[in-house]
């Protein structure tokens, strides 16, 4: 999936061939997610799902004029030509899809389908004694060196990505290690690909396929596959990277067997997110993905146009000449003018750089009206990470009490609704809404509920008052540390300690007889294993680790909370016993989730033994069991003591939430400030620490330096292989080490990894699926990452630029991009308005 929340939202790496299979995955959006219904199946509910259609203006290819440059800005320039390298990156993907053969690309549902310009077909033929699948390939298919595309490259591609030779440095391995072998059917065009246990996503293999002149030896795929392609197979051809700028320019494909590239050329142009409307304002590019921002710019110059305002009008009416009143202008001109030379000096400057401004504006202005605003949802979520290696988050309780005071929906609308996109949080971390393996499992965990959450906390024994020390003692574990090193107090020093505690104390004490409670003392807290967890016993090995992880986590600032009532430290705590059975409810609960049938239960000893579905209705929904504390279990009732501090043992529940500091990742910072909102109304507190996006995730992130974190990860049509490593259960490597593999909430259960790895073995479809959704379930109950929002996709095209844009889910078709017959300027101005959202276009003005 992808490095989101990071800058620009951007998505967490995932192997080369994940990105590659996504097309699209650094691009930006949002999610649609829907309920699951009642009734009706996990097939039926996906189909039903209200997914967010693509915008890039499909146009008919006898309307699409042939010939012309497209000029599409790319984050950067691409590190290595190599899609299955590790530092591979969305430009390499990019660049493949236009050269490379995709033997299966996703719809706009995120679906796999054939792609006809490569396969004729390709089918599993044989499940016994081995999975057998072959492959039928286009008979016109060749590379650009004019060899037919066979069986040596699935061979060379197979014996490079399997793992066996550690001479290639391939970043992952997924899938290419089932194969037991490969060998050409019964002609050149056939090849039989034979593994050695069942595969369910083997249409994820092989996209892209390389020549084997890049994958048939370890110097060609380490080395020379990093800045040029020996061989390409696409509609268009790799002519050139250029070692200075950055672009790559990509030129039609002569040999292409298909229908011919529409444009004659495409540039990817390094261009950074932060400087992407200047370039726009200067007409350098045609096609870039953008922020929110710079989207309600072109939509006010838009605004304009069909106002028959000029840039120059736009100016004065909101631009740098807008705070410019006929009385200040003749005050200028009266001093620009005036007997005082030093003076007028200093004045006609000040009015010629304010007319520079003016006319760049009005340029910028006059530009931006021609290009138009296409928005859809991105194929990635953004989610909130609950880091449970050490600390409090270790803890699932406090995860859940985190996730339960999150109103998931609030965030997501602030993201989507200002766009005019659909705002529904998603109800699963495998799938996004349309997609086969989608069902909504965020009942296994619960909504938002301000005193859930708190109880919550309670019973993980946070609560008002629980950060002060009995007299003499110090909080935290510059105490521990002490008491470690064999240090003691000096007698006399003890004598005096206790003598000004005594003082204290009595100088309180009239404070603490009034109804208003003793504001907050800071204390020095550092975070140390396991000491604020209360670790729960699974039914399935959930993973908590101590501080096993090397060097000591950053300390975090904390504050003692007010005084509680007498008793009310000890009333709401529950023996681990009860813990135990809490953890276990819940896990009861998702596999509730996982295995009931679709059909409502209306047999007449159903309804009598209350279980059936229609005496379930006319029960009172107390929602999702587990997602509470045990029963019994007080939570304080006093509405201002949610925004207490709460605390355990001497010291305050307080989290440190990462966050990037760059110019891209606004949006972002917005978000988390809500989040942080949210926690504190529940008595946690969070310490916001900014960072520079490009240590966000690297430094924090992959690390674990942080408590709380929000970044992204694309959808894969490919669960079972692709979102395996992200939630795959941590342990501990032979040095002590922590091998997380991508799961950067260091949560997970042994059960999620099984459930994952029958997915991947089934050939039954419907089972994998099902596999799948019990997967999501369990990841839910586990409570370590929250998902908020899919991510908006705004892209900033030319008018006149049809068949490309917004693609949510699908990859883009480069052979039908390309600039519309005959768009006269009138025409595309027309075109420009009704394309313009009126969510964004309101918004500017």
């Amino acid at each position: 999936m992808s490095q989101i929340g990071a800058p620009h939202g951007g998505t967490c790496p995932k192997s080369p061939r994940s990105r590659t299979l996504r097309t699209v995955a650094t691009l930006t959006s949002a999610v649609l997610a829907i309920s699951a219904l009642a009734g009706c199946s996990a097939d039926d509910a996906a189909d039903a799902a209200p997914v967010a259609v693509q915008d890039n203006a499909p146009t008919p290819r006898d309307l699409v004029a042939d010939g012309g440059t497209l000029r599409w800005a790319v984050d950067a320039a691409p590190t290595t030509l190599n899609a299955f390298q590790a530092d591979a990156d969305a430009t390499t993907s990019r660049i493949a899809g236009a050269v490379l053969p995709a033997l299966y690309t996703l719809d706009q549902r995120g679906r796999p389908q054939r792609n006809p310009d490569y396969l004729e077909s390709a089918q599993v033929v044989e499940t016994e004694p081995k999975q057998v699948v072959l492959y039928k390939l286009n008979q016109q298919a060749v590379w650009s060196d004019g060899r037919e595309i066979g069986a040596p490259d699935f061979v060379a591609q197979w014996r490079a990505l399997s793992g066996r030779d550690t001479a290639y440095w391939t970043a992952r391995n997924s899938g290419y290690e089932r194969i037991e072998k490969i060998e050409r059917g019964k002609n050149d065009l056939e090849v039989r690909v034979t593994f050695s246990k069942p595969y369910a996503d083997w249409q994820s293999l092989f996209t892209p396929l390389y020549p084997k002149q890049v994958m048939g030896s370890p110097d060609s795929f380490n080395d020379g596959a990093r800045t040029t392609l020996k061989a390409t197979a696409g509609p268009f051809l790799l002519k050139s990277v250029d070692a200075k700028s950055g672009d790559v320019t990509l030129i039609r494909n002569p040999r292409w067997w298909g229908q011919a590239a529409k444009l004659d050329t495409v540039v990817l142009k390094p261009v950074p997110r932060a400087d992407r409307a200047d370039a726009l304002a200067a007409g350098t590019l045609d096609l870039a993905e953008i922020d929110r921002s710079t989207a309600e710019r072109i939509s006010l110059a838009l605004k304009d146009a069909r106002a028959g305002r000029n840039g120059a009008q736009a100016a004065l009416a909101h631009g740098p000449g807008s705070s410019i009143t006929p009385s200040k202008a003749l005050k200028s001109w009266a001093l620009a003018h005036g007997s005082d030379e030093e003076k007028a000096e200093e004045v006609r400057a000040a009015r010629k750089k304010n007319q520079e401004a003016i006319a760049r504006y009005a340029t910028a202005q006059d530009t931006l009206a021609t290009y138009v605003v296409r928005k859809s949802l991105e194929p990635a979520y953004t989610q909130l990470s609950l880091n449970g290696e050490s600390g409090p988050l270790s803890d699932e309780r406090v995860r859940r009490a985190v996730a339960r005071a999150i109103d998931r929906q609030e965030l997501a609308e602030s993201v989507l609704k200002p766009l005019g996109l659909p705002a529904k949080p998603p109800g699963s971390h495998l799938a996004l809404a349309g997609q086969a393996a989608y069902k909504d499992s965020s009942d296994a965990l619960g909504g938002q509920d301000t005193q859930e959450a708190r109880a919550l906390l309670a019973d993980a024994g946070w609560v008002p008052g629980g950060a002060e020390q009995p007299a003499g003692t110090k909080a935290g574990s510059e105490a521990e540390k002490k008491k470690e090193e064999g240090t003691e107090k000096d007698a006399s020093e003890k004598k005096e300690a206790e003598k000004k505690e005594a003082e204290k104390k009595e100088a309180e004490k009239p404070a603490k007889s009034t109804a208003t409670p003793a504001a907050p003392a800071p204390a020095d807290a550092k975070k140390k294993s396991d000491e604020a967890s209360g670790d729960a016993p699974s039914d399935e090995g959930l993973y908590i680790v101590g501080d096993d992880k090397p060097g000591d986590r950053r300390a975090v600032p904390a504050q003692a909370a007010p005084a509680a009532a007498p008793g009310a430290g000890t009333r709401v705590l529950t023996p681990a016993p009860a813990a135990a059975l809490q953890g276990a409810a819940l896990q009861a609960r998702a596999e509730a989730l996982d295995t009931r049938p679709g059909a409502l239960d209306t047999r007449p000893e159903a309804l009598e033994a209350g279980t059936g579905s229609a005496a379930q209705a006319a029960k009172p929904d107390r929602g999702a069991a587990g997602a509470y504390a045990p029963r019994g279990t007080a939570a304080p009732a006093a509405v201002p003591g949610a925004q207490q501090a709460l605390g355990k043992d001497g010291k305050a529940l307080s989290l440190r939430f990462v966050l990037p500091s760059g110019p891209g990742s606004e949006s972002l910072r917005t978000v988390g400030d809500r989040i942080v909102r949210m926690l504190d109304a529940v008595g946690i507190r969070t310490e916001v620490t900014k960072v520079p996006d490009e240590s966000f995730f690297k430094d924090h992130i992959a690390s674990g330096d942080y408590d709380l974190a929000l970044y992204s990860w694309p959808a894969s049509a490919f669960p079972a292989t692709d979102a395996r490593p992200i939630f795959a259960k941590p342990e501990p490597a032979s040095d002590g080490s922590l091998m997380v593999e991508q799961n950067y909430s260091r949560v997970g259960t042994d059960r999620i990894d099984q459930l994952f790895d029958q997915a991947a073995g089934t050939l039954d479809e419907e089972e994998a699926l099902e596999l799948v959704r019990q997967a999501d379930a369990r990841i839910w109950a586990a409570a370590g990452s929250i998902p908020l929002y899919q991510r908006p996709q705004l892209v900033a095209a030319r008018a006149d630029l049809v068949n490309a844009g917004a693609w949510g889910f699908a990859a883009p078709r480069y052979q039908d991009i390309g600039f519309e017959k005959d768009a006269s300027p009138k025409k595309a101005d027309k075109k420009a308005d009704e394309r313009t959202g009126e969510k964004t276009g309101e918004k500017a003005d």
